[in-house]
């Protein structure tokens, strides 16, 4: 009787673990955190170079101030620059003088702050087969995070965060159809986007908002980066038919991580002030455990 009990459990247990792998969540989970070891070879033709592109990644050789130029190459990112502040509050004083920062530094662009009521309307008016996703996001940084793509797929520009100073201009970045920051240990950092309206990668990004909305319990961090944040965004980025035109932004191979957006870090392009708020107490811990097996499973000379 005990014998055929366990056996009944285990048959039990067989199936719910068959079940589970051939799941939506288990097709999801697989595509999620494998990003970090397919990262590399996925965007190895999509690092800006000065081989490949003629492009100075140190910025060193660029204006620190520039107005908008289409003389030398197309520009399919319009110069407009973007920065959200969803919730409610008062902008923090150094947010207000890091923006002022940045138009100073971008004579010439478009500029605009998206707010509450402009975001509602916004996305009521673009995207209303979304609403109720973007609404009940339970963290208002998903909301903050889903809004980029949907304000850059149909306006295009630049989108940053409130905490970034601008040091130099970003106008050479202008003649690539998508730039982000590469991240480390993979991935890229959504704290900066250029894009091109209508791009095909942003289009995916929020196309899949629906199908990566979940709450993952006691992981804050996870649920925010697995369903809108930069985890999200690079996981989509290594399913693309066509990356080509893609374009990470990373530093000299002796420098790889320069453009690096995390924590109190200046890069060429911005002082970062490291004043986001919304980290739960699971982010040390879930990045801490991703670098230790990245690291465990790759070559040091494979990170990015």
């Amino acid at each position: 009787m005990c014998f055929s009990r366990v056996r009944l459990l285990l048959l039990f247990l067989l199936a719910s673990l068959l079940l589970f792998l051939t799941s939506p969540l288990a097709a999801q989970l697989r595509l999620l955190l494998q990003m970090p070891f397919i990262w590399q070879k996925s965007a190895a033709n999509s690092i800006i170079s000065h081989d490949r592109d003629g492009f100075d990644v140190t910025f060193r050789t660029y204006d620190i101030q520039k107005p908008p130029s289409e003389l030398h190459h197309p520009s399919p990112v319009p110069a407009i620059l973007h920065h959200v502040h969803l919730g409610g509050t008062d902008l923090r004083p150094e947010w207000l003088a890091a923006r002022e920062e940045c138009l100073k530094i971008h004579p010439g662009w478009k500029t605009h702050i998206w707010d509450d009521t402009t975001a509602n309307q916004f996305v009521r008016d673009h995207f209303p087969n979304l609403q109720d996703t973007w609404n009940n996001y339970p963290y208002l940084v998903q909301k903050v995070d889903a809004l980029r793509y949907m304000i850059l797929y149909i306006h295009g520009g630049a989108i940053l965060d409130l905490d970034l100073v601008c040091k130099r201009s970003l106008e050479p970045l202008r003649r690539f159809d998508f730039v982000a920051p590469a991240a480390y240990p993979a991935g890229f950092s959504i704290g900066m986007l250029l894009s091109s309206p209508g791009n095909l990668f942003v289009r995916d990004l929020i196309e899949n908002l629906p199908r990566f909305k979940r709450r993952w319990l006691l992981f804050p961090y996870v649920t925010v980066m697995f369903s809108t944040g930069c985890h999200y965004a690079s996981m989509i980025y290594t399913t693309q038919p066509n990356r080509t035109s893609l374009r990470i932004l990373s530093g000299p191979p002796d420098r790889p991580n320069m453009h690096m957006l995390n924590g109190f870090v200046d890069t060429p392009l911005f002082r970062h002030l490291g004043t986001s708020s919304w980290h739960a107490n699971d982010a040390l811990f879930v990045r801490w455990v991703g670098v230790w097996c990245f690291r465990g499973l790759s070559r040091p000379d494979d990170v990015l």
